[in-house]
């Protein structure tokens, strides 16, 4: 069980790299439309399984290296369609559709459950994934090309077009051809220092090397807040505290995730990246005290053997909803956001692929370990998460630099300027600095580290 829920996660990570080059060549949207048709493949093969089980897996992994392309091309046409003003909500809206996934995923499976007993139990929610596969490719027609990828390869005016329909405005317009000028100024200014390669992702030049660590550890630091036990094995947790259907609360918690995902969209530009990652690992970390807490130690007061404590299972179901609320308001979308802005134009595919290629891999370490993990030490695996998200607020606060309001090419400046992070939230770009700002205050703190993260 945990090689097929697992495996998929491989072919994801595999994907986010095989396809990284599409999108340079042939733009983000012919990257996106490729990469759906790879998971129709993928769903094809995994249905047509009649009774053999490695046919199935080998859909699964063909699927998988469909969507590790989408996870990387859908947050990256938001990003740099977007005006910067609402990038962080339309990439949260991308995690908000996947969220909605999940829920109709649950629903479906509960029905399927439900009304068959044959194959058809899981036929047809992989079938239903050829509906929104096929909507996607169409949507592809209508969405406008990247204006930065269409500078890049020297189409200016359809460039200008571009930027003139993200920001409801004429071709012509000034505001549009002094954003459209000022993007191609950037770009050659990055075309000139050559192609750029995978090895390139390793250097200190432009703080490159720094920002690609950010990435891997923000994607991987998502999976390790122990999200995904409750959505990968939240039947199977749910039937242990005692639930006769285990698969009407998973729907519970697929509704949880969806609706939580709606204030997200609110607060990445209300509060911030930063802020969001660090109120949202101390309310996870606290969720899981209490999750982790109530299983191992009132759960079962008469021994495993015995039926499970109505009350404790509650208490852990109603956690298990508080959790997701501060995973879906935060890090769930947070982290897309985050690796789309981090990188320059002329590595971010290559950034972004490497670092939602880590999220795949922790996820499927997760998705396969888990059942032999939770069979060892049961509700103990909650305190395992309750650490990595103790890390995880530690990490943000010292590592990852607040970027509301601002544009891709000014976080580009943040990062080179060295700015600290827990001074990057009042970092002002040149072009709106006055006579008496300090740039370089900004890159030195000679605070003690206790003070740094009192705010004093």
């Amino acid at each position: 069980m945990g090689l097929i829920v697992a495996i998929f996660n491989i072919g994801c990570a595999i994907g986010g790299l095989a396809w990284s080059r599409l999108g340079d060549i042939y733009g983000r949207r012919l990257a996106l439309v490729w990469v759906t048709t790879v998971y129709m493949i993928g769903l094809i093969i995994s249905i047509a399984s009649i009774n053999k089980w490695y046919q199935y897996f080998i859909g699964r992994i063909i699927s998988g290296c469909g969507v590790g392309g989408i996870a990387v091309y859908s947050p990256l046409l938001i990003s740099e369609v977007s005006p910067k003003h609402v990038r962080g909500t339309l990439v949260s809206c991308y995690q908000l559709m996947v969220t909605l996934g999940i829920f109709l995923g649950y629903c479906t499976n509960y029905g399927t459950e439900h009304g068959y007993s044959n194959s058809t139990q899981w036929r047809v929610p992989l079938g239903l994934g050829f509906a929104w596969a096929l909507f996607m490719i169409a949507a592809m027609f209508f969405v406008p090309e990247s204006p930065r990828f269409l500078i890049e390869v020297g189409k200016m005016e359809e460039a200008k077009i571009s930027m003139a329909r993200s920001n409801k405005l004429s071709a012509d317009d000034p505001s549009v051809i002094a954003e459209v000028e000022y993007l191609a100024a950037g770009i050659e200014a990055e075309r000139e220092a050559g192609s750029a390669s995978w090895m390139e992702l390793f250097s200190t030049k432009g703080k490159i090397l720094q920002r690609t660590i950010l990435g891997v550890m923000i994607q991987s630091l998502q999976q390790l807040t122990g999200a995904n036990y409750f959505f990968f094995y939240g039947t199977q947790i749910f039937q242990a505290v005692g639930l006769p259907d285990s698969y009407e609360t998973a729907i519970v918690i697929g509704i949880v995730n969806f609706a939580s995902t709606f204030p997200s969209i609110y607060f990445v530009e209300r509060f911030g990246r930063r802020t969001g990652l660090l109120w949202g690992a101390a309310g996870m970390i606290c969720c899981f005290v209490v999750f982790a807490s109530v299983g191992v130690t009132r759960l079962y007061p008469n021994g495993r053997d015995q039926p499970s404590s109505k009350g404790a299972g509650n208490c852990m179901i109603c956690f298990t909803c508080f959790f997701i609320f501060c995973f879906a308001t935060t890090w769930a979308p947070t982290a897309y956001v985050i690796v789309s802005e981090s990188f320059p134009l002329r590595v971010k595919a290559k950034g972004m692929a490497l670092s939602i290629a880590a999220n795949w891999i922790w996820n499927f370490l997760l998705g396969f370990f888990t059942p032999f993990i939770t069979g060892a030490i049961n509700f103990y695996y909650g305190y395992v998460f309750m650490g990595c998200l103790c890390f995880s607020w530690v990490y943000v606060f010292f590592f990852v630099p607040e970027t509301k309001g601002l544009s891709l090419e000014e976080v580009n400046i943040m990062w080179e300027e060295s700015v600290l992070p827990w001074k990057s939230a009042s970092w002002v770009p040149p072009s709106r600095r006055g006579a008496d700002y300090n740039a370089d205050a900004m890159a030195h703190d000679d605070q003690p580290f206790y003070k740094r993260m009192l705010g004093k």
